[in-house]
């Protein structure tokens, strides 16, 4: 089976799931993208692709894996779930952008 849809949710200030998605398609592929402002907000957020026949829903690094295993809870053993990752050497460069 190829992958034909999927959801990538991030957070970045001032995202509001309402309003900031972005859906790029391929005709081959789509993908959707949405923003939200507080890791909160994930858990029901994923849940729309996943609804809307994502195959997969993967998450920015920034949710971590608390959030990462709500959303999972959340979407159930519907669809796989995933995380971005940064490796050790890139986590104290990653904090500096946040502090």
């Amino acid at each position: 089976m190829a992958l034909t849809q999927w959801g990538f949710v991030y957070t970045a200030a001032g995202c509001d799931p309402d309003r900031d998605v972005t859906v790029v398609d391929t005709g081959r592929c789509r993908t959707v993208l949405v923003g939200v402002e507080r890791p909160d907000q994930a858990p029901a957020v994923a849940a729309r692709p996943g609804a809307d026949g994502a195959q997969l829903i993967e998450l920015c690094g920034a949710f971590g894996p608390v959030w990462t295993a709500r959303v999972t809870e959340q979407i159930g053993d519907r669809i796989p779930v995933s995380a971005v990752g940064y490796d050790p050497e890139t986590i104290d460069r990653l904090h500096a952008i946040f502090s």
